[in-house]
């Protein structure tokens, strides 16, 4: 018997991390509602992803619906959106939120300098996000340093690791189980105040993409994983 997957609500799914995320992990299989300010195009982005694809195992839905709902409807929720929204957008959903697992993709990017590491006080966007919604919310900081572009093509293979922080290993487990599911390989990176240098790596990402005319780079993690000890 085949294991029950969790349904993902991407808020900001309209754009083209959240969009190429949700590509990714409609063709896995996952069910995924899109969430946006704008309900009409939320619907228009799941009708085009899921004409487009079909899902593994033909069981998963896509669906759009405005942010709120996503959230309730959601098991597990992402967020997407530019870092100017992340607090006001968090505010919307913070009671469909709880006792739920938030990853949140937000990279602290301030224009027109984006090239230019710009944390926010109190250290991280994803610290920032765990204040305002509080401990009934368990916020994981995952996929910030992941091109959009390469999200968006399912014939390429994403060659760049995803850095997982969160407070406790279960959560960030969730996460590295839908880095994988999306074609990528996930860390833990330790605990959520880690994920400084994932959020701060993003603007040195954008800069060495600019100096080097690469098209997206990204992060890759050398060596092999030990094996634990019995």
């Amino acid at each position: 018997m085949s294991e029950e997957k969790p349904t993902i609500g991407i808020i900001g799914g309209t754009g083209k991390q959240g969009s190429g995320l949700a590509m990714r992990w409609f063709r896995s299989g996952y069910s995924v509602i899109i969430g946006s300010r704008d309900s009409d195009r939320a619907r228009q982005t799941a009708q085009q992803i899921r004409t487009e694809i079909s899902p593994t195992g033909n069981t998963a839905t896509i669906e759009g619906a405005d942010s709120l709902e996503a959230a309730l409807q959601a098991d597990i929720i992402v967020l997407t959106v530019p870092y100017a929204n992340q607090l006001d957008t968090l505010r919307i959903i913070s009671g469909a939120a709880k006792h739920k697992i938030v990853i949140d993709v937000t990279a602290p990017l301030v224009p027109p300098k984006v090239g230019t590491v710009q944390l926010p006080e109190g250290g991280s966007a994803a610290v920032a996000a765990q204040k305002l919604l509080g401990e009934e919310v368990s916020i994981v900081a995952a996929f910030q340093n992941i091109a959009a572009q390469h999200l968006a093509d399912l014939d390429y293979n994403i060659d760049c690791d995803v850095l997982v922080c969160g407070n406790t290993k279960a959560s960030r487990e969730v996460a590295i189980k839908l880095a994988n599911a999306a074609g990528m390989k996930g860390w833990h990176a330790g605990p959520l105040a880690n994920a400084a240098a994932s959020e701060a790596m993003t603007s040195v990402l954008i800069f060495i993409n600019r100096a080097h005319k690469i098209p997206g780079s990204g992060i890759r993690i050398t060596g092999s994983p030990g094996k634990d000890e019995d």
